[in-house]
């Protein structure tokens, strides 16, 4: 059942202008990502919260840097540990594509091949107003978003991948 439009109003823009970032910063965008939080840019205006205790209290994960293979089942790990609605931005041309070092054989492909992105920045190293500008447009797509009443609670990763209980 879907909710009416003043209550899916209200509620996207709860979510909107309250999204506590945990940063996985990998590599030189990370220094862009602090840039952004500090007073010159001052993300915390548009209702980003930076630094998370971490990914159960996040709402949004910015991927900034290079990630290999072996990086990739921890970046896996830390997004299925966040609740839902979660959001990903990809921050810099190493978590869109590999970067400048594309053709190794350890580096992942783009962060996009582990777990879902919502919002692309590129460059390398992007500047502070280009993370803006994707925080932004993360907020217009979550302004978008359709919002239904759900029955039950869902089953966290753990309920999912837990072997079923055998009675004795």
């Amino acid at each position: 059942m879907a909710l009416p439009d003043p209550i899916k109003f209200v509620l996207n823009w709860g979510r909107k202008y309250s999204l506590w970032v945990f940063n996985f910063g990998l590599a030189c965008c990370a220094i862009e990502f602090i840039a952004t939080s500090m007073s010159r840019h001052d993300f915390i205006r548009f209702g980003v919260i930076p630094f998370a205790n971490g990914p159960r209290q996040a709402d949004l994960m910015v991927v900034s840097g290079t990630v290999t293979d072996k990086m990739a089942p921890a970046v896996r790990r830390l997004y299925d540990q966040m609740p839902e609605p979660k959001y990903v931005i990809s921050f810099g041309s190493c978590a869109n594509s590999g970067g400048p070092y594309w053709d190794s054989y350890c580096v992942t492909k783009g962060v996009d091949q582990i777990i879902p992105v919502d919002v692309y920045v590129p460059g390398c190293p992007p500047r502070p107003e280009a993370l803006l500008q994707g925080i932004l447009r993360l907020q217009a797509k979550i302004a978008d978003e359709a919002v239904s009443l759900r029955g039950g609670a869902r089953p966290g990763p753990a309920a999912l991948t837990a072997p079923p209980v055998r009675p004795r």
